[in-house]
C-alpha cells in the first residue's frame, strides 16, 4: 500500500488549466483498481493518494501521467506502507480495490 502526496509546486497557478484532466486521471486510478482514496491536504498544500494493487515501479508510472505532475503543478512524493491493523471500513476498502484489479 501506497500513500502519495502531490503537494503545489511552481506552476500551482495552472491547476485550473489541467484539473480536468487530473480528475480523467484520478478516475482511471479508481477504475482499475488501484486508488483507493484521494482528498486535498489541509491548508491547501495539494493532494493525497491512497493506492494499492500496484507496485512501486507502476504506481510511478502512474503518478508520471498525472497531468498535474507532467505540468509541474504538484511534485509527488510517494511512501510505502505495509499495514499491521486495519478497521474494518479500510479492510473491506482494500477487498474491494483488490476484486477490482482482480478483474481489470
Amino acid at each position: 500500500m501506497f500513500i502519495v502526496f502531490l503537494k503545489f509546486g511552481s506552476h500551482r497557478a495552472q491547476a485550473g488549466q489541467w484539473m480536468a484532466d487530473h480528475n480523467q486521471w484520478i478516475q482511471k486510478g479508481f477504475d482499475d483498481g488501484v486508488f483507493l482514496m484521494t482528498g486535498s491536504l489541509g491548508n491547501a498544500q495539494g493532494g493525497v493518494v491512497l493506492a494499492a494493487n500496484v507496485d512501486e515501479a507502476g504506481l510511478q508510472r502512474r503518478i508520471e501521467q498525472d497531468p498535474f505532475v507532467v505540468h509541474g503543478v504538484v511534485s509527488a512524493e510517494v511512501h510505502a506502507v505495509t499495514p499491521s491493523r486495519m478497521a474494518q471500513g479500510l479492510a473491506a476498502l482494500q477487498r474491494g480495490a483488490d476484486a477490482a484489479a482482480a478483474s481489470a
